[in-house]
């Protein structure tokens, strides 16, 4: 099993953003879950221009958010046929690193872990969890935080 992963750092953000954080929040998150097969998917960081008017075109909501995801399929469900050479494309991550550095500050840590907590929980959106009814907020933040956990106990990644 494989994972192929795309990132894209739009160049006003390149300077503040390292692709090896995002790399490495992507592996564990998929790490995190099981697959019988190789997965690929993509993540863009940018600016609240192009997230607001995703947001408005996909979703109706005509303003910026922090993340969004779009899934080629509704979880990593394995009777979703992969590609002909057999990765199974899970979709697109797209990240506003400008509200990313707000809810950092309100927060009062790091962009590297705003960005890592974003990233996440946009890709446990590809892997199907979802927030919208109490029970499964749960189960989404219990996974987020376990994973983040993971991530800060790894000596490689260092202080998030």
């Amino acid at each position: 099993m494989r994972w192929s992963v795309e990132i894209r750092i739009d160049s006003p953000f390149q300077a503040q953003v390292q692709e090896d954080w995002l790399r490495q929040a992507i592996e564990a998150t998929l790490g995190s879950e099981e697959f019988g097969h190789s997965v690929e998917l993509s993540l863009l960081v940018t600016g609240d221009e192009i997230v607001q008017e995703l947001n408005r075109d996909y979703r109706g909501i005509d303003r910026t958010t922090d993340v969004l995801s779009f899934a080629f399929q509704e979880g990593a469900d394995s009777s979703f046929p992969p590609s002909a050479n057999g990765v199974f494309h899970l979709g697109e991550v797209i990240i506003s690193c400008p509200q990313a550095a707000k809810q950092a500050m309100e927060q009062s840590h790091s962009l590297r872990r705003e960005l890592t907590i974003l990233t996440i929980h946009g890709v446990l959106h590809l892997l199907g969890y979802e927030h919208q009814r109490p029970q499964e907020e749960g189960k989404m933040r219990f996974k987020e935080n376990e994973i983040l956990a993971i991530l800060s106990h790894q000596e490689q990644y260092g202080s998030i």
